[in-house]
C-alpha cells in the first residue's frame, strides 16, 4: 500500500499527442492535512475514496489506500468536502515501460500542467520526455490538497 512516485512539471501540450488515453476527474477534501489527507474522486463514471498518508523527506514514498465507491456516494461525499475541489483531465502516456499521467488542471488552478510517473523503486530509472519540465516531487505546493487550499493562479 505504498505509493512511489515523482512528479514534474509539464512545459508544453506536446504530450496531448502521444496521450492514448483521457478523462475527466473531479476531487475534493475530507481532510487536508499532509499527514493524513482524505480525498473523494469521480473519475469519469466511477467513485473512490483515497486515504494517503505523510511523505517521506524526498516527497516520493507514501501510504495510499484506495477503495472503489458508488457514483451516488461519491458525489454526496463530494458536497461534504473542504472548499476548493479540484477539476482535471488526466492523460495517460506511455513512455519506456512506464505511464506518465499528466494533469491539465482548470478553474483555480488554470495553467497548470503536472505529470507523474509511479515507479517500483525510488531509485529506478525511467525516460524523460521532452515536454516534462522541472521536477517537483516533495514539493507541498504541488500536492492536490494544497492545491484545493491554494491555488495556483493565486501564487
Amino acid at each position: 500500500m505504498l505509493e512511489i512516485e515523482r512528479k514534474f512539471l509539464v512545459k508544453s501540450d506536446a504530450f496531448k499527442n502521444e496521450a492514448f488515453s483521457q478523462s475527466e476527474i473531479k476531487q475534493g477534501y475530507l481532510n487536508s492535512n499532509p499527514s493524513r489527507a482524505v480525498r473523494i474522486r469521480i473519475h469519469n463514471d466511477k467513485g473512490y475514496l483515497t486515504i494517503k498518508g505523510k511523505s517521506d523527506e524526498s516527497g516520493t514514498t507514501r501510504f495510499e489506500w484506495e477503495k472503489e465507491i458508488d457514483l451516488t456516494e461519491a458525489n454526496a461525499l463530494l458536497k461534504l468536502c473542504e472548499p476548493g475541489a479540484i477539476s482535471k483531465t488526466r492523460y495517460e502516456v506511455k513512455a519506456g515501460e512506464h505511464i506518465y499521467e499528466v494533469d491539465e488542471f482548470y478553474d483555480d488552478n488554470q495553467g497548470l500542467w503536472l505529470a507523474e510517473i509511479e515507479l517500483k523503486d525510488a531509485n529506478e530509472a525511467f525516460i524523460k520526455p521532452d515536454w516534462l519540465g522541472d521536477e517537483v516531487t516533495g514539493d507541498v505546493r504541488y500536492y492536490n490538497s494544497q492545491l484545493s487550499k491554494n491555488p495556483f493562479t493565486k501564487w
